[in-house]
Parts: C-alpha cells; sequence; structure tokens
C-alpha cells in the first residue's frame, strides 16, 4: 500500500503527459510506403516488447555466476545412464552393482556409480498484483526484485539440467535457452492487475519442487488453499515474501493517506505514527502465519527486503531447493 505524507507533497507520483507537434514535408503514399510504415511500426512494436528482456536476462546471468552453482555442483550418484565415478565396494553392495572389468585390473572391488538423473521439474510463481510495484527510497520495486530472483534461479536451474517453468504461463516445465527467453518475456508482460495476486497450483506436477514470490501482503486464504493443494500433491518448495524496507520500518507521521497501488483501498489519517505499532504487530502475525504454513506443508520459507542483496536470497532458494529433494 502506497502512502502520501501530506506535509511533505506526494513522493513517486508518475507523471504522464501527452504532446502534439507538427512537421514539413509530404506524406507518403502508395503501396511501397505503406508496407515500409507497416514494418516500421512492427519493428517498432518488437522493439518495445524485448526492451527489458536483455536488461533482464543479462541481470539474472550476472547475479547467477556470483554464485558459482551449475551443473557440476549437483551432480550425486544414484540412478540415470551417465557414468559418474566408480568407488570401493563395501559391506552391503549387491554384487550385481561390481564393475567387474574395473575390479580386474586391481585388487580391490569397484562399484560404478551413475550420475543422479531423476526427473526434476520447478515451477516459479511470481506475484502480478499492483501490490509488488510499491518502491520506496529510490530502489527497485517488490516486483522488480522478485522477477530478477525467479530469472536468476531459472538460470542456475537450467544449468544444473533441471525443468523450470513459470505458472502464469500455463506451459510445461522445460529447459535450454528458448525457456529462459520465454519465462523473461512472461515476467515482463504488462497485464490487468488485482490489487493482491493469488498463487496457481494447478499447473505442478505432483511430487515437483516450486517457488512463491510475493509480498503475501493480501488475504491470506487463497495462498493456504493453494499451497495446501500443492503440498497434497507431493509438492514442495519455498515462500519468499518479498517486503519493501518502508513496510518493515513504517516511517509515517502526521496527516498521511494510505492507498493501494490501484487506489481502490483509502485510509487517511492526522496521526500515523500512532499506527506504527498495530501494524508492526500484524505484519510479524502474518510473518507467523506464512512460517507456520510452511512448516505443516514441508515447504521452506524466507523474508527478503527489495533493498537488500540478492545473492543471499538467491544461494538461500538454490539450497532450499536442494534441501526439498
Amino acid at each position: 500500500m502506497a502512502a502520501r505524507d501530506l506535509r511533505g507533497g506526494i513522493a513517486g507520483a508518475p507523471a504522464n503527459g501527452r504532446g502534439s507537434g507538427r512537421g514539413n514535408g509530404s506524406a507518403a503514399t502508395g503501396r511501397d510506403a505503406g508496407r515500409a510504415g507497416g514494418a516500421a511500426k512492427l519493428r517498432a512494436g518488437a522493439e518495445l516488447l524485448a526492451a527489458p528482456l536483455p536488461a533482464l536476462l543479462a541481470e539474472a546471468e550476472h547475479l547467477a555466476q556470483t554464485v558459482l552453482l551449475g551443473a557440476h555442483g549437483r551432480r550425486r550418484s544414484g540412478q540415470g545412464d551417465e557414468f559418474w565415478q566408480y568407488r570401493p565396494a563395501m559391506a552391503g553392495d549387491a554384487a550385481r552393482s561390481i564393475d567387474w572389468r574395473r575390479s580386474a585390473r586391481s585388487d580391490a572391488h569397484f562399484i560404478r556409480e551413475k550420475e543422479w538423473q531423476a526427473a526434476q521439474s520447478v515451477v516459479l510463481w511470481v506475484d502480478e498484483g499492483a501490490s509488488m510495484r510499491f518502491a520506496s527510497g529510490g530502489h527497485g520495486s517488490k516486483e522488480a526484485r522478485a522477477n530478477l530472483l525467479a530469472m536468476a534461479l531459472s538460470v542456475l536451474l537450467m544449468r544444473g539440467g533441471e525443468r523450470v517453468a513459470l505458472a502464469r504461463l500455463g506451459t510445461p516445465p522445460q529447459s535450454g535457452a528458448l525457456q529462459l527467453l520465454r519465462i523473461a518475456r512472461g515476467l515482463s508482460r504488462e497485464a490487468a492487475r488485482p490489487d493482491y495476486g493469488a498463487p496457481q497450483a494447478g499447473a505442478m506436477q505432483p511430487h515437483s519442487r516450486a517457488v512463491f514470490f510475493s509480498d503475501f501482503l493480501g488475504d491470506i486464504e487463497p495462498v493456504v488453499a493453494q499451497l495446501t493443494e500443492a503440498a497434497d500433491r507431493g509438492v514442495k518448495g519455498a515462500l519468499v515474501q518479498v517486503l519493501d524496507v518502508a513496510e518493515e520500518s513504517f516511517p509515517y507521521d502526521g496527516r498521511t493517506v494510505f492507498e493501494s497501488m490501484q487506489g481502490s483501498l483509502r485510509h487517511e489519517t492526522l496521526k500515523a505514527g500512532d499506527l506504527r505499532g498495530r501494524y508492526q504487530v500484524r505484519l510479524a502475525e502474518r510473518k507467523d502465519r506464512l512460517m507456520a504454513l510452511a512448516r505443516a506443508t514441508g515447504w521452506q520459507y524466507l523474508c527478503h527486503h527489495s533493498d537488500g542483496g540478492a545473492q543471499a536470497a538467491l544461494l538461500w532458494l538454490y539450497a532450499a531447493l536442494e534441501r526439498r529433494r
């Protein structure tokens, strides 16, 4: 929810303007000119649509690179087709597991281990609610940070050979550069937004993994319902609550107007400071509810501030998904 301190003016209000102008010159006519105009319009539209994608991908790739975790870091023994390593046979190993050809070259018996390759898929839900656009203090919005974390996590997971899907696209988990581009495009799309979003568990495959990115400040019941449905399918994962620092500290005093990002909710007070204690109690209660919900369903919970370092959050996420295998 955005706040306006009336003594200091309206901070961050968007300025929209329209301009018009007249130029000299004759208008292009004819079929060729029409085609050229259509091509130029199509190109301009495509460039506008694609503009956010390289920046998001580049930032996500850079963040993922700093973590220095990829396919090699996730290798382990298990069921699969690719050879991983030989290890000395131990008591309890079945005789059929011994690689007799390798063992014949030494005085010991060796087991041929294959790389763990069980099919893994991860579904990412990133809240599209208008509340995620809130930002204070000149740093990025909650939405921008959630998008960056989701994109960087996708890069890391795909480097590890796993498949990823973005819930809002409604497509199955896939891997590869094209899937990364689809996810980036999905994260950058513009759509009609409610004040607060609700998770989508319908596309999650049984026994897969998922991550929910949201401020979780809206109605908690849809979150409970979707997380319960996901848990019933054996889906494990993480809740990442992304908050702005102002939503934690409540730095408002005096006459202040609080309104939702869509303007559907509005509250004016002459003594905003008097609300601080009650607000922080309710915020703490919401965090406790999310943590309890995560524990009950076997998920992990993280509260992340949009002005904090993204690398630590990404490391936590990667480790959390590793524990959920």
